[in-house]
């Protein structure tokens, strides 16, 4: 099998040749072609066209964004964007994945051996999946509407709901996983969401400081309250958790209450956070109360998980093949028996709704 093509354009040298060590150190993919900017890798796409390529955002004579955005117009090839933007560029790096991005990582820091191997870990995994990625068109989601929708809801449909009052109403909760092309997946099933929809918890791969700017974006296009979980938060009804970057996040029940507890520990399935460790603790917390859904991305996190959500009573369902990004998470999972069902995106959350009611 012929091996990935990898370009990589970075205008630090030190992170292109380290970069390149990690690339060239996986028996599947090669260094095509390297860029120091965005004008020097447009030159080099004259004569190399890449399977993928990593880029950095801040770079002299045109930022990463700008770039991405002409390539997607002009020769769309799968993107991922390297950062060590964290807090403050984290929405950045939100528009870098609606300019057509496949995914994100951070840039792997010279630290300890142990971090250097997840960060190779990764962002291998990343070009994998990126290799194999449906390009997708990229359509500019109105503005007006959203602020609309927005104002509406921040009005009139957002109530707060009391803890106490949650006690004896939170009986169902739905969970998701998700990776690569998910943050769009993920959208596309929570903007349809009801405010009075069962408590959601998601787990989506993403870089530390990154699932903050996720989850306010998609709390300003949703009815429902979208926040990045901290350890203790309850399940809300209308509201939905995203698991925090570098943390595996747990479903718990206290009473008639779940809540989530956030740990560290090693990469679960090749992540940190993993889908496997949300299903695995939904099936023996919450078993039979539980409506999953696995969505797009690459590998096998959360097939095992599914598995053991079903054995225990759960509804579970996946993203069909057609409109995944990359069909490899829902695959493993029916594989394995963790489901029978696969939907079309568009029709999981009215499927979601249906189980848990």
């Amino acid at each position: 099998m012929d091996k990935i093509q990898v370009m990589i354009v970075d205008d630090s040298a030190v992170v292109r040749n380290t970069l390149q060590d990690i690339v060239s150190a996986a028996p599947d993919m090669e260094v095509a072609a390297v860029a120091q900017d965005p004008y020097v890798a447009a030159e080099k796409l004259r004569r190399v066209v890449p399977d993928v390529i990593i880029l950095d955002v801040e770079m002299p004579r045109m930022d990463g964004i700008t770039f991405l955005k002409k390539l997607m117009k002009q020769h769309p090839i799968p993107v991922i964007v390297c950062s060590s933007l964290v807090q403050e560029g984290s929405q950045t790096l939100m528009n870098a994945l609606e300019a057509g991005a496949v995914d994100i990582v951070t840039k792997p820091q010279l630290g300890t051996k142990q971090f250097l191997e997840e960060s190779s870990v990764l962002l291998t995994d990343s070009i994998r999946a990126a290799a194999v990625a449906k390009p997708r068109a990229v359509t500019p989601r109105p503005s007006s509407q959203a602020r609309q929708k927005l104002t509406a809801d921040a009005i009139l449909s957002k109530p707060k709901v009391t803890r106490s009052a949650m006690a004896e109403t939170t009986e169902k909760v739905i969970v998701i996983g998700a990776s690569t092309g998910g943050t769009e997946a993920i959208r596309a099933v929570l903007e349809v969401m009801p405010l009075d929809s069962p408590g959601i918890v998601i787990v989506q791969h993403m870089p530390p400081g990154f699932t903050r700017s996720f989850a306010e974006r998609l709390d300003s296009l949703c009815a429902i309250t979208v926040k990045e979980a901290r350890n203790g938060d309850y399940v809300l009804r209308g509201q939905a958790l995203i698991a925090p970057g570098n943390a595996h996040m747990l479903l718990k029940r206290s009473g008639h209450r779940y809540y989530v507890e956030l740990k560290e520990g090693p990469l679960v399935s090749r992540h940190r956070p993993s889908v496997d460790v949300l299903f695995r603790s939904a099936a023996k917390y919450a078993g039979k109360n539980i409506a999953a859904a696995i969505l797009t991305g690459m590998g096998a996190d959360g097939a095992d998980g599914m598995v053991e959500l079903r054995q225990a009573g759960a509804w579970t369902c996946a993203q069909d093949e057609a409109t995944s990004v990359v069909y490899g998470m829902p695959k493993e999972a029916v594989a394995r028996g963790g489901t029978t069902r696969e939907y079309p995106l568009e029709t999981i959350a009215a499927n979601l709704l249906k189980a848990a009611n």
